[in-house]
């Protein structure tokens, strides 16, 4: 029987699946971590308060690289290069979710509007990554090897998904309701196809490494098309609607460090 348990158990017991997962999270949150950082760098002085909340967020990104890379250390593996068709984060990009590179290269000060559009881009992929980690907290929260990383990462999305919810509301008070509202839709939009198209190529790549029949690799198709149905249809509403969190001041403090790894 298929499982999100049982297909993730397969991947972590395979040495090379294992380190194809492994860089692909590390490469995007190293990437997240850069980000960030230059945002922090170049946030304009109407926001300045903002700034340790994204240098807080960067930093986690940073951290959750550094734990997948210590993961792959720990099995004795090297990171490979991601396959560009498999990276996320690239994809969005060019699909215009995240503040451009080129922008952000550069040392102008950013503006409020691009404030706005990094935090209700990040409300989006947030809570991609918030669902995605808590399901596997909920299978491997008592594993050996990914217990304490799983918990840890997990908890850091959750903060960062109430960070963005806590500051978009504070912003679309400031007058910014409908800018807000409008990229939060186009965000999420294009989300789910960019999440679809890698999902597609990571379960190829899975497939052919494990040796996974025909039948199981049409099975796992047709699920990933039937979830990209179900979030055009509506599921993507989940990304756009704004509430106050629980977790007020959720980024306030220092990033946690990283655990070790023997």
């Amino acid at each position: 029987m298929l499982s999100a348990r049982s297909l993730f158990q397969e991947i972590l017991d395979n040495d090379d699946s294992f380190r194809l997962f492994c860089s692909i999270a590390a490469s995007g949150e190293a990437q997240g971590g850069w980000e960030n950082g230059r945002i922090a760098a170049l946030v304009p002085e109407s926001q300045r308060g903002l700034g340790p909340k994204i240098v807080r967020h960067g930093a986690d990104e940073d951290k959750h690289g550094r734990i997948f890379n210590a993961l792959l250390r720990k099995r004795g593996l090297e990171p490979v290069d991601v396959p560009q068709d498999a990276d996320y984060t690239m994809l969005l990009e060019r699909q215009g979710i995240g503040l451009a590179h080129d922008k952000l290269r550069a040392d102008e000060p950013l503006t409020e509007y691009d404030i706005v559009a990094y935090l209700a881009h990040s409300r989006v992929t947030e809570q991609r990554a918030s669902e995605q980690m808590q399901l596997l907290r909920k299978h491997f929260a008592d594993h050996p090897d990914l217990g304490r990383a799983v918990k840890m990462i997990s908890n850091d999305e959750d903060n960062h998904l109430a960070y963005c919810h806590e500051e978009l509301l504070r912003l679309a008070a400031a007058g910014h309701a409908r800018t807000i509202h409008r990229i939060l839709r186009e965000s999420a939009l294009a989300e789910i196809r960019v999440y679809r198209d890698v999902s597609l190529v990571f379960m190829e790549q899975m497939g052919r490494i494990l040796g996974w029949s025909k039948a199981k690799m049409a099975m796992l198709t047709a699920g990933i098309h039937a979830v990209y149905v179900y979030e055009r249809l509506g599921g993507w509403r989940r990304m756009v609607s704004l509430r106050m969190p629980e977790r007020l001041d959720a980024l306030g403090g220092p990033a946690t460090a990283a655990p070790e790894f023997a």
